[in-house]
């Protein structure tokens, strides 16, 4: 299913790709924080359309079985540009973010705040590393891919969805809610067959871990993997496809989730003072290129 197949307005229902983000922010509040009030985010409900609401409405109506199939088959060819992956947290960096009257940081430093949080809590250097590259797969926006199909919460496709995932009543425009290959329980998979055998909804984490699945350690590759993966590492609604290996990995996620959702601060990091250290992270773990 080709961009050009959706208006501009389902094509970018947000006003901002980070919409999603706050939104997952306000449901589920930091440790041991009170939740605060939609009104000290973004304003981001316009008077006639509540954008996060017409997002997911469009998330889940369009992420069947086989547009990920689609979307895995084109995209994974890693076709469309080669670069230094400095260049490409650059070329990410062209996702202008006018409409955040919250903050205002470029995506690069949006990352560079999360590592840094985590290299100052004494992490090891890959796991650094991953905080500052977790959000690069959101270059499928550069490419002209709808909002819903880079950002937003991810589910298993191929079975039954939870009525744990955020709107769950939106499932029932999308096909594969009548299908009777894939609205069981377990769809087209096992018991406990693990999630490396379970296709997720497509976006920017999947997009992430195939180009560095050759390249980091194996928590790194799970938090990239499935960071936006709610439904399960908050909501544990996926149980029954996970194997003990995906529970252990988990760990790392649940490691990771904090510093995804509430290291933004207002103050800017001097990204020419940080770029050497990167770099060199960058060198250790990563080949010269990367594919996009």
């Amino acid at each position: 299913m080709n961009a050009n197949n959706f208006s501009g307005e389902e094509i970018n229902p947000l006003q901002s790709i980070e919409d999603w983000e706050d939104d997952v922010v306000l449901r589920y509040p930091e440790a041991d924080q009170p939740a605060k009030s939609k009104e000290e985010y973004r304003n981001y409900d316009s008077p006639v359309r509540d954008t996060v609401r017409e997002f997911y409405r469009l998330n889940h109506k369009y992420q069947t079985y086989d547009f990920v199939q689609e979307k895995k088959k084109d995209f994974l060819q890693f076709s469309r540009k080669e670069m230094p992956v400095w260049k490409a947290m650059e070329f990410l960096n062209t996702l202008v973010d006018d409409s955040d009257p919250d903050i205002e940081l470029d995506q690069l430093q949006h990352l560079l705040q999360t590592a840094e949080a985590i290299r100052a809590d004494g992490h090891p250097d890959w796991f650094v590393l991953t905080g500052f590259l977790h959000d690069m797969g959101k270059v499928l926006c550069l490419f002209g891919e709808p909002q819903w199909a880079v950002v937003g919460d991810t589910f298993p496709v191929g079975c039954r969805f939870s009525d744990k995932i955020v709107y769950p009543e939106y499932f029932a425009d999308n096909p594969d809610s009548t299908d009777e290959r894939y609205n069981t329980k377990y769809g087209v998979y096992e018991p406990n067959c693990g999630l490396n055998n379970v296709d997720l909804s497509w976006g920017h984490d999947e997009y992430l871990y195939q180009i560095m699945k050759d390249y980091l350690p194996e928590p790194a590759l799970y938090m990239i993997r499935y960071h936006s993966f709610y439904a399960q590492h908050r909501e544990h609604s996926y149980e029954h496809l996970m194997n003990d290996h995906d529970r252990e990995m988990f760990e790392w996620v649940k490691k990771f989730n904090p510093y995804d959702l509430y290291s933004k601060s207002p103050k800017p990091p001097v990204i020419s003072e940080l770029k050497p250290y990167y770099e060199a992270l960058i060198a250790k773990y990563l080949p010269e290129t990367i594919r996009l």
